[in-house]
């Protein structure tokens, strides 16, 4: 039985239909129909298929294709690149390798898998035409113009399973539908922010897994906007020979590292610290990486090319010194081809230049600029007066030795924790004298 509130409720319900002639039977109907007509209403208004980002200028068009199409869409990219090995791995575990055998066999036999979510970076004039275009024009565009900046965002082991199908019974899998959903966006920063927040709350992945799902777009944005020498093909074995070169794996972590503004990252572990995933998510949001990253980058490129003119071999000038560990820094290339010696350049260069996390100091854009061209144009000054060097002068100048017996001179425990914080701690002293040091030796004693 109802309340004497519910009865009073319905009273002047009641009331309206004896007056108006309503039954009950028709205030149902009518409620039906009203609410078919705000469906009607909802259906012709908005585009199932396509929805627009305002936050952070992405297109997400969700869409069907067949299971033929879509590897092959995605296999373009990896020839190119190789495509998913940059991605997750398929799950080996033997609970894992179960699962995806019932997979395959639930797709053999016509299963439709949730959606796989894919990336796409686009310019500003595609991204404006997809709102006045088809779907199906969009979509034709992104497989004719786009597949070599396609990522896998979301569906790593489906699209795995997918192919074990296909290997077992393509005849009848290949034409099957399947749901994708792509996410287009103008910028690397844009996708990456999308992922990081779409997954919050979700098992976590490792922060550097996270990146090299957008592996290919970012590499090629960096590429564009930092003169490297080279950046490195690490699938056909190439490895670092010269100034200025990097494998695309060093420009990733370079990418953590800057965001974090710290140097103890570890790759290899899961991000389980809901603070970085904050750290990186704030610094994407405020388009720190975009107007500050890749400027730092090209000042580490040419600070490294600048020592790397002297690679002469200097064994002689070091032959009289009992510890035989200095001898493993013998030409100015060395320094930057340390892994911490990278990381510690762009994090002591992103603290001076936005300050600590939670401290920062980019609340006048303007003074913020305003540091960075300093430092720009101080570091400038020192690579000119370094090409004015001869050999001997810059062999002074770099005190490889003094490095060498600071990193080497005895033996410590957790050695690769040492040295990041050694670079951080030396690179920190470079920027605080705005580059005008007599030599690296008080960089390498800080």
């Amino acid at each position: 039985m109802g309340t004497f509130a519910d009865v009073a409720a319905l009273q002047p319900r009641n009331q309206m239909m004896q007056k108006t002639g309503i039954t009950k039977g028709d205030s149902f109907h009518l409620c039906q129909r009203t609410l078919i007509e705000r469906q009607q209403i909802m259906t012709t208004s908005i585009d199932h298929t396509l929805l627009h980002d305002q936050r952070v200028n992405c297109t997400s068009i969700m869409t069907a294709m067949t299971v033929g199409d879509y590897i092959e869409l995605v296999d373009s990219a990896y020839q190119k690149r190789g495509g998913l090995a940059h991605q997750r791995d398929a799950l080996k575990t033997t609970t894992a390798r179960r699962i995806r055998s019932r997979m395959v066999d639930d797709i053999v036999k016509g299963a439709v898998l949730p959606p796989v979510v894919v990336g796409v970076v686009a310019n500003n004039d595609f991204i404006t035409s997809i709102q006045k275009n088809s779907t199906a024009d969009s979509l034709a565009a992104i497989s004719s113009d786009y597949s070599e900046a396609l990522s896998i965002i979301d569906g790593m082991q489906r699209t795995t399973a997918l192919l074990e199908a296909l290997d077992r019974e393509r005849e009848s899998v290949e034409g099957r539908p399947m749901r994708v959903e792509f996410w287009i966006a103008d910028t690397t920063e844009s996708l990456i922010y999308r992922m990081l927040v779409l997954n919050t709350g979700q098992v976590p992945w490792n922060l550097s897994r996270q990146l090299q799902v957008v592996y290919a777009p970012l590499i090629e944005e960096m590429k564009d906007l930092v003169k490297f020498e080279r950046v490195l093909d690490t699938n056909a074995g190439e490895r670092r020979s010269k100034a200025g070169e990097y494998a695309p794996d060093n420009l990733v972590e370079l990418y953590i590292a800057f965001g974090l503004r710290k140097t103890d990252i570890d790759t290899q572990e899961t991000l389980a610290d809901e603070f970085s995933r904050l750290d990186m998510t704030e610094a994407l949001s405020s388009h720190q990486y975009r107007d500050f990253f890749y400027p730092v980058v090209q000042m580490m490129v040419d600070l490294d090319k600048a020592f790397s003119r002297f690679d002469a071999d200097i064994e002689a000038a070091i032959a009289a010194q009992v510890d035989d560990t200095a001898q493993k820094l013998k030409k100015g290339r060395s320094i930057f081809d340390s892994k911490p010696a990278r990381i510690g350049f762009v994090v002591a260069a992103a603290t001076t230049i936005l300050g600590r996390v939670g401290m920062e100091q980019d609340d006048d854009p303007d003074a913020t600029n305003a540091r960075l061209a300093e430092i720009q144009s101080s570091l400038k000054a020192l690579i000119n007066k370094l090409d004015g060097y001869g050999s001997d002068e810059l062999q002074t100048f770099l005190k490889l030795d003094v490095l060498s017996e600071r990193l080497y001179g005895q033996k410590r425990s957790a050695v690769g924790r040492y040295e990041r914080a050694f670079f951080d701690s030396a690179f920190k002293v470079l920027f605080e004298e705005d580059f005008k040091v007599p030599s690296m030796e008080p960089c390498w004693r800080a």
